[in-house]
């Protein structure tokens, strides 16, 4: 036999003859196979595709009258044969191959068009298990792609409907060839189809809990992380003009943009963080929160989302401006009408009355976001490029209802919270959850007063809450405080309660608790410990 690398070099331009369509996605196919039959381009295909070329006037060949075979297993077996696959995988420069594919009768096909069946749409739907899963896995697909991906040499391969117009633009120009840059970058996006696609299956068996992993016992994260998601679109730049950005997956079964201008790297990240908020008060009352570069600056549950909205608003009146403001409700005229008295930059609601968009649809700048599901059903991992490589954890999942957070709770002081203020700790620890660490959150009958984030100390974190609710002229006396992480020393504690707290809820855990429990105790505020920390860095 021959070395591959004795060969000769393929030619940069070779003819296409004989092409082979099976496609899921027949968006364009109808045209396509046109244009290659009015080249004289013998056309071999499957199924409804074949039926698809017929009704639009376009000369086929079955593949069964290929193959000399029919389709079995109820269609899981048509294309997987010696006659399909010796043809696209036939070195055209190889004088063994050429003998094969004559003592079998075996004709070289030159363009393989194939895309394949939607998995990820199937199980998206609500009905969908594991069963429905495996049917909606292509076999024949991502054989045939990948074997012509392998064959560029002289094989080309079209994955994707917006391939079709530039492929047969070319053969029309070149008198039916294709250059070999053109079957190389063909070959180059069929491999991340097929990528893509395994990644995708593997993404929901290893979520799903039909399926245990013997081997990993506790450990729910992959010993090899592996993720392909298509690039949804081009951004104007990254976090700074001078960054390139992208967006890679599928945000539409979380947000469906409706109004103004395509969103930005930041947007896409304030919008992911006000989404991930406002999925804590799903089942609570009227709800708005207002942030800025991911943080919030102002939330509040009230009676009406107007309500809210003012007291959310009135936790701070500078930093709104330019910022996000998402509800838990649909948005209604009155509501728009007191947001739209500041601009803000992105709007984010699960619906909007007819008056509320005819209002805030005025404004061109501002972009319109509907939520259609809450992000807790994203099942991806947080992942954060580091040097060298990745990291990966679960996601810090949405806390439960009131009542089975608060039976979690270890009472540490002396006195145990009221239930007013039981349901403010439960409010505050929502909130504090989404803010930069160190974090501080002070709040009073379901609306924040003060909010200290990304500080370098968790005095320093009270201190600047404190500050921004005495710049708001709110009062913290008989306020809640909440720590994303344990006070380390008592000093903490001391201070939120010269400034009006009385309550606090934390994680707990620190060497020096005991020093925090007395001193809770000699101001007479009520803390409980949560048992659970919520760094966000």
């Amino acid at each position: 036999m021959i070395s591959a690398k004795d060969l000769p070099a393929p030619d940069d331009l070779l003819p296409v003859r004989r092409a082979l369509i099976s496609v899921f996605d027949k968006t364009g196919v109808a045209d396509f196979g046109r244009r290659l039959d009015a080249m004289g381009v013998e056309i071999i295909s499957t199924g409804g595709t074949a039926r698809t070329l017929r009704e639009a006037g376009v000369a086929v060949t079955d593949v069964h009258a290929v193959t000399g075979s029919p389709k079995i297993l109820d269609g899981r077996v048509k294309s997987l044969h010696p006659a399909i696959h010796g043809g696209i995988l036939a070195r055209r420069n190889d004088p063994d191959d050429r003998d094969d594919l004559e003592a079998e009768g075996i004709e070289p096909i030159d363009l393989v068009v194939c895309n394949l069946y939607p998995f990820q749409d199937a199980v998206r739907q609500k009905d969908a298990d594991l069963a429905t899963a495996m049917e909606n896995v292509d076999i024949g697909g991502p054989t045939m792609v990948r074997a012509a991906a392998k064959n560029h040499d002289f094989v080309a391969v079209a994955t994707a409907p917006d391939q079709y117009d530039a492929l047969v633009s070319e053969l029309e120009e070149t008198d039916g060839r294709l250059s070999l840059s053109t079957r190389r970058a063909l070959a180059r996006e069929a491999f991340g189809h097929t990528a893509e696609y395994d990644a995708a299956i593997h993404a929901y068996m290893s979520a799903s809990p039909d399926i245990p992993d013997a081997d990993a016992g506790e450990d729910v994260l992959p010993d090899t992380y592996t993720e392909s998601l298509p690039r949804a679109s081009v951004l104007r730049y990254g976090e700074n003009p001078h960054q390139e950005g992208g967006l890679y997956g599928d945000t539409a079964p979380f947000v469906e943009p409706l109004h103004g201008k395509a969103l930005s790297f930041n947007n896409w990240m304030d919008l992911s963080a006000a989404c991930g908020l406002i999925d804590e008060f799903r089942d609570a009352g009227p709800t708005v929160a207002i942030l800025k570069h991911t943080n919030p600056c102002g939330v509040a549950t009230a009676d009406s989302l107007l309500s809210a909205w003012n007291r959310a608003f009135a936790t701070d009146r500078q930093s709104p401006f330019g910022g996000i403001v998402v509800t838990n409700r649909t948005l209604d005229a009155e509501t728009a009408e007191a947001i739209d008295e500041i601009f803000t930059e992105i709007i984010i609601a699960p619906s909007f009355s007819p008056e509320a968009m005819e209002r805030l649809q005025e404004n061109d700048r501002r972009r319109l976001i509907k939520h259609v599901g809450a992000a807790r059903g994203d099942r991806r991992q947080d992942v954060r490029s580091v040097v060298g490589g990745l990291l990966v954890q679960t996601r810090d999942a949405v806390l439960p209802p009131y009542e089975v957070q608060s039976d979690r709770w270890t009472v540490a002081t002396d006195r145990s919270p009221t239930d007013r203020e039981a349901r403010d700790l439960d409010f505050a620890w929502r909130v504090c959850k989404h803010v930069k660490s160190n974090a501080i959150v002070y709040a009073r009958d379901g609306a924040t007063l003060g909010i200290g984030a990304g500080q370098m100390s968790r005095v320093d974190a009270s201190e600047l809450a404190v500050m921004k609710a005495k710049k708001s002229e709110l009062d913290l006396s008989g306020s809640v405080v909440a720590s994303d992480a344990f006070f380390p020393f008592a000093d903490g504690l001391e201070a939120a309660a010269e400034a009006g707290a009385r309550a606090a809820i934390q994680p707990g855990g620190s060497i020096r608790d005991d020093e925090v429990i007395e001193a809770a105790n000699r101001h007479d505020v009520a803390m409980v410990f949560t048992g659970h920390r919520h760094f966000r860095h």
